[in-house]
């Protein structure tokens, strides 16, 4: 697939059924073309979203946990399950960003049959040396262990069967890694199933603590977690991307994403300890920011002075990558702050 072989109607009729939201109401792909041009335009932004997040967890120094072999008390290589895979590009970043020598396998599901083909035929081109396959009824009904939960830009196409099946395949899970959009609705929807599953899991990211989500706290309705990925340097010059985010509405710039990860493992890496989540972007004005704080004791506005900490204040304003700190406060003034360093 290239912008010559592409097919625009296409992508206008998905884009169509993303906007009226009847891509809920079951399978929209009609052929194996409507998930090329997918994969190749909207599948790829989600993947730059899913680069994002997975350099973060390279930041926190987190890798995926193995699944327990008990004859031999020690671990195998876990298995990834990619759930609602569509065309399967949150597992193909996966097992790419960690190495497919990792993993023992990689499994899509879906509730469209065309879009398992898709996603099993380009994993096993992709990665030639792993075992790429449909996860079965026998594996999604079994009480086998899951090592890697992959989950990616579901919840608006959710039943209550879907639901409940997800609920129970994170219950067997030993590390769930979720992006979604980050739109307020679908975010703070992902800060609920957060609450639903923090008895079982450390949450590694996006939060720095493991107290309940200040976001959903009374007084909050009008906040979300979300976050900015950056596209990949040239996209904006590159004549067919613009020409999409034209036909399609979107800004180029702005690729808003939220997203968990959650891992079964006590005293993995995770929030580290007196550090702050900038949550959705700062605010510049003349000589100060302001700032949406996510810490343990909940969510807040704080403000930075340009005077008490000029470096950080400018990094704010071009970040590149999370902007985890943590900050030396007076109230809601931030009087000095050190950066989360890699490792």
């Amino acid at each position: 697939m290239n912008w010559e072989s592409l097919d625009w109607e296409v992508l206008d009729r998905l884009r169509e059924s993303f906007l009226t939201g009847s891509a809920a109401n079951g399978p929209y792909w009609h052929t194996l073309t409507d998930l090329e041009c997918y994969n190749f335009t909207y599948g790829e932004r989600i993947g730059w979203k899913w680069d994002a997040v997975l350099r973060e967890l390279k930041l926190l120094g987190w890798t995926p946990c193995g699944e327990p072999v008990e004859s031999a008390g020690g671990e195998s290589r876990p298995t990834i399950l990619d759930w609602g895979c569509g065309s399967g590009i949150a597992g193909r970043r996966v097992a790419d960003f960690f190495g497919p020598g990792n993993f023992s396998r990689l499994l899509v599901h879906d509730h469209s049959a065309l879009a398992m083909d898709f996603a099993e035929h380009h994993g096993r081109r992709i990665f030639p040396a792993l075992t790429v396959e449909r996860a079965g009824r026998v594996f999604l009904d079994s009480a086998e262990p899951i090592g890697v939960l992959v989950v990616s830009h579901v919840l608006n196409e959710l039943d209550e069967a879907a639901r409940a099946e997800l609920r129970a395949l994170a219950a067997r899970a030993r590390t769930i890694l979720w992006v979604e959009p980050g739109t307020h609705d679908v975010s703070r929807a992902l800060g609920g199933w957060r609450e639903r599953l923090r008895g079982q899991f450390r949450a590694i990211a996006p939060c720095p603590h493991q107290a309940t989500c200040g976001v959903l706290e009374p007084g909050n309705e009008r906040h979300w977690c979300h976050f900015f990925a950056a596209p990949p340097a040239g996209v904006y010059a590159d004549s067919g991307w613009v020409k999409f985010g034209q036909r399609a509405g979107i800004d180029l710039r702005s690729l808003p994403y939220s997203f968990l990860v959650l891992d079964q493992r006590r005293g993995t890496a995770g929030g580290p300890a007196g550090f702050s989540r900038i949550l959705g972007e700062p605010r510049h004005y003349k000589g100060y920011a302001k700032i949406f704080n996510c810490d343990e004791t909940g969510v807040s506005e704080l403000m930075l002075q340009k005077r008490d900490a000029p470096e950080i204040f400018k990094a704010l304003k071009y970040p590149d990558g999370p902007m985890i700190y943590r900050w030396t406060r007076n109230g809601d003034r931030i009087t000095s702050a050190e950066p989360r360093s890699e490792g």
